[in-house]
């Protein structure tokens, strides 16, 4: 079969794109108070008219205590009005509009929301310099009822997709790994019993909103934790199942952990100065030691989780979405011709919001993000490219 061209209409679930370009979620950093806020609408506005089919609203948690910290959205009632002020925004752009439902479990800032931190198991949380609550069965029946409530709010609210964040050792993502899940009963011990947190909420999320929106898993390939946490074995035999299950209308593969080995994610330089410096007292203190150890380093390449995503590629038959590392049209075509339905792209929308109407009018057309980032410590003052807002010098000179 010829390779797809990533500007023409797709399908997804009971959606129709208008290419197969997605922005993915990324930490926005403009909800101060936890509500829509006018510069996180300006800042998707400016995505849908750069030319993605759809723009994915991150954070949005299903509960209070499972934000990184208190000024993000959780969705709830006083959360509505904004949300469809934020998703008329970027249907009047010609996208359409995602919104990540998630749980920050470990990676929860217990101190910042004044909640408890919840887990599989008595864990770190080292954002709340805490260790986890234990889920027990009916707490675990209670966090399904939850994504179940959140994701009507969010169609309620205009979103065209849902996506469930199972990925970087969030609260779902934790369930999965044999490192963090020290459980001996039904949700833990053998990789069915770790994955059943996941298909449940899946399978409640999908009854709940049925064909009004298209529902698809960000899901952890590998941990970058070694052999002792989640591996690309464990992930297919994972994505089979839910495959199985009939409830996601497709899978993005991840990788990394936000508690283990964020840089895994994001491949390049490490920015270990400039997060310890986005921190105060304690935090700082640790990341500045800690931070060779724990922001490691991968080189960058173009479509660098590709290799790992083709393992999942040939587990599974439905739509897959590839994250990271797409950024120009030969990036698109590569994963396209490698059986991925939907390209996924983050910091290069960061630089260049309307990359994708540029690539779509001169293919040749190269990205002029660096890969340096040092965007990922503004996430906690306002999600930028610094480059872009001329807080640092363009090695490009342009």
């Amino acid at each position: 079969m010829s390779t797809p061209d990533p500007f023409s209409p797709a399908r997804l679930g009971p959606l129709t794109l208008r290419n197969r370009l997605i922005k993915c979620a990324t930490f926005e950093g403009a909800t101060p108070d936890a509500l829509v806020t006018d510069d996180l609408i300006e800042f998707h506005r400016e995505v849908a008219a750069g030319g993605v089919a759809m723009s994915t609203v991150a954070y949005c948690a299903v509960a209070p205590e499972g934000r990184t910290d208190r000024h993000q959205i959780w969705l709830r009632d006083e959360a509505m009005p904004g949300l469809r002020r934020l998703t008329d925004t970027i249907h009047a752009e010609g996208a359409l509009a995602a919104a990540q439902l998630g749980h920050a479990g470990p990676v929860a800032n217990s101190v910042s929301n004044r909640a408890k931190a919840l887990g599989p198991s008595g864990i770190p949380a080292p954002m709340g310099m805490s260790v986890t609550r234990k889920l027990d069965s009916d707490d675990i029946a209670a966090m399904t009822a939850t994504f179940r409530r959140a994701a009507r709010i969010a169609v309620d609210s205009g979103f065209d997709g849902l996506e469930i964040h199972c990925g970087h050792n969030y609260l779902v993502s934790c369930f999965l790994s044999p490192l963090l899940n020290r459980r001996r009963d039904e949700y833990g011990g053998s990789l069915v019993n770790r994955a059943r947190f996941a298909r449940e909420v899946v399978e409640a999320v999908r009854t709940e909103v049925g064909d009004e929106a298209a529902v698809w898993a960000k899901l952890n390939m590998y941990d970058g934790a070694g052999r002792f946490g989640l591996g690309i074995d464990d992930a297919c035999a994972v994505a089979q199942l839910l495959e199985a299950d009939g409830h996601l209308d497709a899978i993005e593969p991840t990788a990394g952990s936000s508690l283990l080995n964020p840089m895994f994610l994001f491949h390049g330089e490490p920015p270990r100065e400039e997060f310890a410096n986005a921190f105060g007292g304690t935090m700082r203190a640790g990341l500045k030691v800690a931070a060779p150890f724990f922001l490691k380093h991968y080189d960058y390449h173009d479509t660098y989780l590709l290799p790992l995503a083709q393992r999942l590629r040939g587990a599974v038959r439905m739509p897959l979405i590839l994250l990271g590392g797409v950024t120009d049209r030969t990036s698109m075509d590569t994963a396209l011709a490698a059986g991925f339905d939907f390209v996924a792209m983050g910091r290069a929308l960061l630089r260049e919001p309307d990359l994708p109407l540029r690539i779509q009018a001169d293919p040749t057309t190269a990205s002029r993000c660096v890969h340096c980032n040092l965007c990922m410590p503004t996430i906690y003052t306002h999600t930028r490219c610094p480059i872009r807002a001329g807080e640092v010098p363009d090695p490009l000179g342009i």
